[in-house]
């Protein structure tokens, strides 16, 4: 067979043909998530873990604010993240079927993307799963409805780069612990970097760069209600990025 007739494994298209196999492959995955009981444990635990944190200082402030919410939650989604993603390539490593993967009639990025929406709609369910906070909140004074939907849509961002971030370092090993914290370490450092305990005392260029560069100053503005297409571009840019080196990793383990 001649060079131009093999398949493109590695392109990224979105032809009707590629999205039918992304959505096959989806729903198998899901399907993996929602046939374990423990991702309904998790779901639970998640909740009720987010709501003690909140209303047990909730009372004592007295005031209608998610303000506290949207302060811990990201570091909730922190350690959550990488419990997800560790076994998304590892395990398929350490079992062998990887190799099944590499040799189904579809491309790299086509099985990336399957495996990464399927873990970003299992997210969206977990923080689905706290929506009784604002609800409650909103019931017993006035709430500003604007800060919460853009503090949601800030959390799914994050997420979105977190579970990118995640599933290339579970590419990397098929050591599930190995990837857990590969990804915790990335996804922390890559959180704190814009932080103010980090930026304080920096020469202002050294400052500037990690204020774009890190994601709490980005999210610190959605969680006050402001939504800038400049962060969302840059959280889509590090989900390409992300992803398109777990896509590298896995050709390269082909060719290899």
């Amino acid at each position: 067979m001649s060079l131009e007739k093999l398949p493109n494994k590695t392109g990224f298209t979105l032809e009707p043909h590629a999205i039918r196999s992304i959505t096959v492959l989806v729903k198998k995955e899901l399907a993996s998530y929602f046939n374990s009981p423990i991702a309904y444990i998790l779901i639970c635990a998640f909740a009720c873990f987010a709501n003690w944190l909140f209303f047990k200082p909730f009372f004592l402030v007295g005031e209608a604010t998610l303000r506290d919410f949207f302060l811990f939650l990201p570091w909730l989604i922190l350690a959550l993240i990488p419990a997800i993603t560790m076994r998304l390539w590892s395990e398929e490593k350490r079992l062998g079927t990887i190799e099944l993967i590499l040799t189904m009639p579809i491309s790299d990025w086509q099985a990336v993307l399957a495996k990464y929406f399927s873990a970003l709609i299992f997210v969206v369910v977990i923080l689905l799963a706290t929506i009784n906070i604002p609800l409650t909140v909103s019931q017993l004074g006035r709430l500003d409805l604007g800060v919460v939907w853009a503090g949601y849509l800030g959390l799914f961002f994050l997420s979105a780069v977190f579970l990118a971030i995640g599933q290339f370092a579970s590419s990397l090993t098929k050591n599930q612990i190995i990837s857990f914290v590969v990804s915790l370490i990335i996804c922390f450092l890559l959180y704190i970097a814009s932080a103010s305990f980090i930026l304080t005392g920096l020469p202002t260029i050294a400052a500037k760069i990690l204020l774009q560069l890190g994601l709490a100053s980005r999210f610190t503005n959605a969680a006050k209600g402001v939504i800038d297409t400049r962060d969302i571009i840059y959280h889509l840019s590090l989900v390409f990025l992300f992803l398109w080196l777990n896509v590298r990793v896995l050709s390269n383990r082909k060719w290899k």
